[in-house]
């Protein structure tokens, strides 16, 4: 706290005069209000030292704490100033291991050679891969011609064989190649054949002899039972159904029958054993024209239906509807077609067989030899 100091001026004036005595009865006043104009000056003096050492206090404490952040703010930049040096000495390592500016050059050109190689490489590989995809078109057309004839010599399928042969065809036309033209040529002739020729329906005649040969486990050649229509002989009798003639008539009448056409053939009546065997024939001479039908063997199909229509005629009355509608349907089966002529691949096969040897012969024959004495990688 700084101390008051009063000026001179003020003081040397009261010791140079005298105060003249007071009054005794003026000296109580004057003395108080000394006293007073005192203390307050104390007062404010005190309130101003007070002042003052607040003052000075918060300037202390403002002062300790610009000290305080201006440590931490020092220790941050060293520990940051730390971080620096380590990451400058570990980039200073790395720069270390690097291998020169000329390596690296060397280094990147060897690179972009490499990719050259590679892009190089990855376009002989696709050329490659392509001329052996066609290699395998060419032969998968190859493998259908030949099965296209293996199925018409074995089972003369002319809708198969025209399928396979159609297949070859597109396969030639993919390959856009004008040395396919003599190939598809012969392709085309082997079309035209192939679609001439009408494939027999051997799937139906299966069938339809089938559901004749349930026909012909049905036939009835067992003789019918005589029945009395008009009742002309009954009348002979008394009338009466219980009497003795007309039991003795219709007995007599399963036995007896009378004709008025004699002039037709009539055909003994089957029963029994007979009729059962004579089923199991006609039911078997059907079945092996099934089999013939289904194999294309035109020669067993006709002895077979032939065969059938014999036993039909020979042991089955004809004026029966069943048996006349059955040996109408075996006339009608006979004249099916079950075998047909079937066109010949082999030219069309040779033809591809001879695009794909020209396709796998070099262009201008065979390479040239080296002359002699020539090293192998030595220029000419």
């Amino acid at each position: 706290m700084s101390e008051t100091v009063l000026p001179k001026d003020d003081v040397e004036p009261v010791l140079a005069k005298p105060e003249p005595l007071p009054d005794p009865a003026q000296k109580e006043p004057s003395n108080r209000r000394s006293s007073n104009g005192l203390v307050i000056l104390a007062l404010l003096l005190g309130a101003a030292g007070v002042a003052v050492g607040g003052w000075s206090v918060w300037q202390l404490r403002a002062v300790q704490a610009g000290h305080q952040q201006q440590s931490s703010q020092l220790q941050d930049i060293g520990s940051q100033t730390q971080a620096l040096k380590q990451s400058e000495q570990q980039l200073a390592t790395r720069l270390a291991q690097l291998p020169p500016a000329q390596e690296l050059e060397d280094r990147r050109r060897l690179v972009t050679q490499l990719q050259g190689d590679q892009q190089r490489l990855s376009q002989r590989v696709e050329t490659v891969l392509g001329a052996s995809r066609k290699d395998w078109r060419l032969a998968e057309a190859e493998h259908l011609l030949r099965l296209a004839s293996l199925r018409l010599s074995a089972l003369q399928d002319i809708n198969s064989a025209q399928a396979l042969v159609q297949g070859a065809d597109e396969i030639l036309r993919e390959q856009d190649d004008p040395g396919a033209f003599a190939a598809r040529e012969q392709l085309a002739k082997s079309l035209a054949a192939l679609r001439s020729v009408d494939q027999p329906d051997r799937t139906g005649l299966f069938l339809q002899l089938a559901a004749l040969r349930e026909q012909a486990t049905q036939l009835n050649a067992l003789a019918p039972e005589y029945k009395d229509q008009g009742e002309s002989l009954l009348g002979l009798t008394d009338g009466s159904e219980d009497g003795y003639w007309a039991k003795w008539w219709d007995k007599i009448s399963q036995y007896v029958r009378i004709d008025f056409h004699a002039d037709k053939n009539i055909r003994p009546l089957l029963a029994g054993q007979s009729l059962t065997q004579v089923r199991l024939a006609l039911s078997l001479a059907l079945e092996q024209a099934q089999w013939a039908a289904l194999n294309g063997e035109a020669q067993v199909y006709t002895q077979a239906v032939t065969e059938a229509r014999s036993v039909l005629n020979a042991n089955f009355n004809q004026d029966n509807p069943q048996s006349k509608v059955l040996g109408e349907r075996l006339d009608e089966l006979a004249k099916q077609p079950v075998s047909v002529i079937t066109p010949d691949l082999t030219q069309s096969l040779n033809a591809v067989q001879a695009y794909l040897e020209q396709r796998h012969t070099p262009v201008g024959g065979a390479l040239e030899q080296p002359a002699e004495g020539a090293q192998p990688g030595s220029k000419p």
